[in-house]
């Protein structure tokens, strides 16, 4: 477990609530910040590259049909958009399992999406940095510990809060609500263009293209959250889970064994999942700007 104290020193350090913020009694912490700013940042970056791909469609007469007119961007549609991939999941699953939305219960986190969005909005578009490999794999390791957060401490959280045994104990609503609530807010955004430089309309979302269920974001959500409930013990029939698992490696698990397997701590099990979503979204980086690592070192793979 050596391994592990240093990412969980750095949670520790990062989960705590930072001023101004807890000046007024506010949970707002460093990883707030920074995790708000890269999702800002990031849709920004995604809209710019979708308007240069549609501009450059529409000079070279590269479309069957005729080309879409770009709207005039509102702030509103911005703001929106960045609200819908963060609640968007939430206020999709929270009703099922009769669990009130965070953003009904405190307005700080919408106020601050909100805000960092104007001021992400008034950089100008030359100072915007283009995706590359030299950014997007440090942020890779930031994106991998802001997952794990939400799929180890949010998402549990929000399941076993639920006033209804049956959901709050089963395993299957746990896995579901850890695939919807990381994935639904950009379902939403894909399904309704809100991304796009032209107007509203409905498009077939990424995720149910050919092969889109490959996306790595869709399948390390449930995977993850059931290691992390697999570790503490989340559930009974996590533990159940554990103790076979253990003894499918070689352990020593019989009745009385199954009672003394202890379960981790949360900060050491949301570790772990920070380590294994690390190599997971290094990996996705990788494929995304076609690199290869041979002899230590990342190498353009060439392709025609």
């Amino acid at each position: 477990m050596m391994v592990l104290q240093p990412i969980t020193a750095v949670y520790q350090y990062i989960l705590a609530p930072v001023a101004p913020f807890a000046w007024f009694g506010l949970k707002t912490s460093t990883l707030d910040l920074l995790a708000t700013i890269r999702l800002c940042l990031a849709l920004r970056q995604i809209r710019e590259s979708l308007k240069r791909e549609h501009f450059k469609r529409a000079s070279g007469k590269q479309s069957e049909g005729v080309i879409a007119a770009v709207e005039s961007r509102s702030f509103v549609r911005d703001a929106l958009t960045t609200l819908v991939v963060v609640y968007g999941g939430e206020a999709m699953i929270c009703p099922y399992i009769s669990v009130p939305a965070s953003f009904m219960l405190s307005g700080t986190t919408p106020l601050l999406c909100i805000v960092t969005q104007a001021l992400v909005e008034s950089i100008p578009p030359p100072i915007i940095p283009i995706p590359s490999p030299n950014t997007e794999f440090p942020l890779s390791i930031f994106d991998a510990c802001n997952r794990a957060f939400l799929l180890c401490s949010i998402v549990p959280a929000v399941v076993l809060s639920s006033p209804i045994a049956e959901a709050s104990g089963s395993p299957w609503t746990l896995l579901l609500s850890s695939f919807v609530l990381a994935n639904g807010g950009f379902f939403l955004v894909n399904l309704f263009s809100l991304l796009q430089p032209t107007a509203l309309a409905v498009s077939t979302p990424p995720e149910l293209l050919p092969y889109g269920w490959t996306t790595t974001d869709l399948w390390c959500a449930p995977l993850v959250t059931g290691l992390y409930a697999t570790l503490t013990h989340a559930q009974p029939f996590w533990a159940d889970v554990h103790a076979v698992l253990v003894g499918l490696l070689g352990g020593a698990v019989d009745g009385e064994g199954l009672e003394k397997l202890q379960p981790l701590d949360a900060e050491t099990a949301r570790a772990a999942c920070a380590l294994v979503l690390t190599g997971l979204f290094v990996s996705r980086t990788a494929r995304t700007f076609g690199v290869s690592f041979k002899n230590g070192a990342a190498d353009k793979i060439k392709t025609n």
